[in-house]
C-alpha cells in the first residue's frame, strides 16, 4: 500500500508560525510510516513553496500540491515554482494540479474564466516540457508562451503531473498528457466505473504508462463519531453545491459529500482504505483526519502509517 495524508488537517491554524506547522507536521507524517503528504492551494499561502520547504527538511517523505487550481496561473509561473520545489526536495514533489471552480475563483481573481477541457489541454501541451527541463514555445487559444530567457532549472529532475481529474473528458486529456488524477471525493465505485477504466484508456491510447490513481477522501479515527460526522458534514457542504462534484458523488450513488466521509474505529478506517485499493486506487491520501482534534490525527496517521508497511 501506498498511503498519504493532506496538510493542514484542519487542526493547524491556531499555530504561530503556519509554515512552521506545516514543517512539524509534516515530520509527524514521516515519522507515522506515511509515504508522502499533499499541501492545497488556498488564497493565503504558497501550496508549492510549503511543499518545498518541508520536503526539505523532511528527507524522505514525498510532498506533492493537491492541488493547485491553473486558473489564473500562467504555466511559465507554475514550472518555474514546481522546478523549484523538485530541486529544492532532490527529487521527492509532484504536482498536483485542478481546473478549479468558476462561481469560485472568477469573482475572487476578478479574469475571465477559460473554457476548461480546451485550458487543460494546452496547458499541460505547454507545462509537460517546461517541467522537464525542455525549451518551448506555444500559441493556442487560452495560452501563450514564448520565453526570452531559460526556463529549466539546473538540479531539478523532471516533475510529475496529476491532475484533479474526475469527468471522462478531463480524464482523458490527463490520461493523454499527464501522470495519472488526484480525484478528491469520488468513492470506490465511481473509481472503478468512471475513473480508471477512463484515463487508463486515455493513457494506453496515447502511448503512455498506466496512469497513477492517487483516491483522496476524508477519514478519521475517533471515539467521538456523531460529533466528528457533524463537524465533517459543515466542512464539506460547499462540494454539495459544485457540478463536478454532484456528477461523481452521483456515480458513487450519494447525495451529499459528507456521505464519504469514514469515521469510527481502526478497523473501519483500514477496511475503507482497502476497498480505494480494490477499486484501482494506487495511492491512497487521507484528508481531514485533524477535523476535531489532534489527538484524533495522530491516531488516524498512526493507523495509516501501519497500513502503509503492509
Amino acid at each position: 500500500m501506498t498511503i498519504g495524508v493532506t496538510i493542514p488537517a484542519s487542526d493547524t491554524y491556531a499555530a504561530a508560525n503556519l509554515v512552521d506547522e506545516f514543517v512539524v507536521q509534516t515530520r509527524e507524517a514521516a515519522d507515522a510510516g506515511l509515504s508522502s503528504v499533499w499541501f492545497p492551494q488556498l488564497l493565503d499561502y504558497d501550496a508549492v513553496t510549503v511543499a518545498a520547504v518541508a520536503g526539505r527538511e523532511i528527507p524522505g517523505i514525498s510532498v506533492g500540491t493537491g492541488v493547485v487550481p491553473l486558473y489564473p496561473r500562467h504555466p511559465l509561473l507554475v514550472s518555474a515554482l514546481a522546478q523549484t520545489a523538485q530541486a529544492a526536495t532532490g527529487g521527492r514533489f509532484t504536482l498536483g494540479l485542478g481546473l478549479g471552480a468558476k462561481p469560485f475563483l472568477e469573482p475572487v481573481f476578478g479574469q475571465p474564466f477559460p473554457p476548461q477541457i480546451e485550458h487543460l489541454r494546452e496547458y499541460l501541451t505547454v507545462l509537460r516540457p517546461l517541467v522537464s527541463g525542455e525549451e518551448t514555445e506555444f500559441d493556442g487559444e487560452t495560452v501563450s508562451l514564448h520565453p526570452s530567457m531559460p526556463t529549466a532549472v539546473p538540479g531539478a529532475k523532471p516533475v510529475p503531473i496529476v491532475v484533479a481529474a474526475m469527468g471522462p473528458r478531463a480524464l482523458a486529456v490527463a490520461g493523454e498528457l499527464a501522470d495519472g488524477t488526484l480525484p478528491y471525493l469520488a468513492g470506490p465505485k465511481a473509481l472503478s466505473t468512471s475513473v480508471v477504466p477512463v484515463i487508463g484508456r486515455a493513457a494506453e491510447s496515447a502511448g503512455r504508462p498506466a496512469p497513477k490513481v492517487i483516491a483522496v477522501f476524508p477519514a478519521v479515527v475517533t471515539g467521538e463519531v456523531e460529533a466528528t460526522r457533524e463537524l465533517l458534514a459543515e466542512r464539506l457542504a460547499v462540494y454539495d453545491t459544485i457540478p463536478s462534484y454532484q456528477r461523481i458523488l452521483a456515480a458513487e450513488g450519494v447525495s451529499r459529500a459528507a456521505e464519504l466521509a469514514v469515521i469510527g474505529d481502526e478497523q473501519t478506517i483500514a477496511a475503507a482504505v482497502g476497498r480505494y485499493f480494490d477499486a484501482g486506487a494506487t495511492e491512497v491520501v487521507i484528508s481531514q483526519a485533524g477535523v476535531r482534534s489532534s489527538e484524533d490525527r495522530l491516531r488516524t496517521w498512526k493507523l495509516l502509517g501501519e497500513l502503509n508497511k503492509r
